[in-house]
This record gives C-alpha cells, structure tokens and sequence, in this order.
C-alpha cells in the first residue's frame, strides 16, 4: 500500500468518526431541547424518554458500525480472513 492509499484509507476513517461525533453532538442538544420543552410543557408525562429511545438506538448501532461490530466483520476483516484461509491452503497444499 502506497502513502497516498494509506492517506486515502485514513481520511475515510476520520470522516466516519467525525460523522459518528457529529450525530451524537446533534443528539445530545435536540434531546437536551426536548427534555426542557417536556419539563415546561408536561412534568406529569416524560414523553422525551420516546425520541431519547428511539434516535439513542440509532446512535448505538452508529457508534457500533464507526467503533465495534461494524468494524469486525467489514471489507477488511474480510481481506485478512481470505487471505489467512489463503495461505493455509497453500501451506497444506505443499
């Protein structure tokens, strides 16, 4: 892999962590703005607990895809398992 590869591979990776940083940024003040709003409006009724699920759920799954399972079982997960599988068989096949 050439330093322009390289350079290309980690700019994608920053951008998806900038974009993972991004949501939860927005999520943290529209929940935030929600939860005041629901406090003044209907103390009696936490409704906010709603979109606090639902966007959270999408946030999770988000932070998974940027930081954990997505990155597990990805194109490069993939690219090193075929290669490792690979070279097994070349060795047996010795």
């Amino acid at each position: 892999m050439d330093e322009q590869e390289r350079y290309e591979r980690a700019k994608r990776r920053m951008e998806e962590i900038r974009g993972f940083y991004g949501h939860l940024v927005a999520y943290l003040v529209v929940n935030a703005v929600l939860l005041v709003l629901n406090l003044m409006t209907s103390p009696g009724y936490l409704w906010v607990r709603w979109p606090l699920f639902g966007w959270g759920i999408g946030i999770v799954l988000h932070g998974a895809s940027v930081f954990g399972a997505g990155r597990l079982f990805g194109p490069e997960w993939e690219r090193r398992k075929i290669k490792e599988i690979m070279d097994r068989e070349a060795k047996r096949d010795r």
